[in-house]
């Protein structure tokens, strides 16, 4: 049982949340354990008090760090086997902090995506990494769409834009003429080593979103900028 969707979760609090010895002590039990482990089991074995115990899982739990569920411990069923125990165990997801923020993740599915795509149809890798970039870019611009509500106006696109490019990673900063700097690249490291590649799937992706947005007046253009993203949206 998961306590909450991993996008949810504020992955610096998580983190933050290990820096209790206490608390860093049971995670580091339970990860061990490699299976679900009750309170009676983890206080036993840090040599906490059960109350103590059950705060610090319950934490690590909220922060998504563990996954909780309910079990007979004594292995019993039927009457008289009594109630389920809370037991916890690592959490199954990942949660990673990057500061400033990186996507690596995304960059790299597009990329495995693309060499599939290559593979599997028979054409040129540059030909499906613009396949899936684009797919990708389509499926923010319908995420733009969806803030704008039904708000058809260059300004609510404009925020529709700025909030998506936040969620990504991008950091926009909107100056006085309306032009929209991305003050990060979620895909810096790579961009450094491949940099015609990373930056040519990055203006696809804003330029392909912009377009399938199809509202407001911004265009995404290369501008290379060796401490930010190589694109920045401009008024039309």
């Amino acid at each position: 049982m998961s306590n909450r969707d991993p996008s949810t979760q504020d992955s610096l609090a998580a983190v933050s949340a290990l820096g209790e010895p206490n608390r860093r002590a049971l995670y580091d039990y339970v990860v061990a354990a490699g299976d679900w482990v009750g309170r009676d089991q983890a206080a036993d074995a840090t040599e906490l008090q059960r109350g103590v115990t059950a705060h610090h899982l319950d934490r690590l739990a909220a922060d998504g760090l563990l996954e909780v569920d309910f079990q007979r411990l004594s292995g019993r069923s039927g009457p008289g086997a009594g109630r389920p125990a809370k037991v916890y165990r690592r959490a199954t997801y990942d949660i990673q902090v990057t500061l400033p923020p990186r996507d690596y993740q995304l960059a790299g599915a597009l990329l495995a995506d693309a060499v599939a795509l290559a593979q599997s149809n028979g054409i040129a890798v540059e030909v499906a990494i613009d396949t899936v970039t684009k797919e990708a870019g389509r499926r923010l611009g319908r995420d733009m769409k969806q803030r704008m509500g039904g708000r058809q106006t260059a300004e609510s696109a404009h925020r529709a834009t700025i909030e998506v490019l936040s969620e990504q990673g991008f950091e926009p900063d909107e100056h006085e003429d309306g032009t929209i700097e991305l003050s990060n690249c979620p895909f810096h490291a790579l961009a450094q080593q491949q940099t015609e590649l990373i930056c040519g799937m990055n203006h696809c992706l804003i330029d392909t979103a912009l377009t399938e947005l199809d509202a407001g007046d911004l265009q995404a253009r290369l501008q290379p900028d060796p401490n930010a993203c190589c694109v920045r949206l401009y008024r039309t």
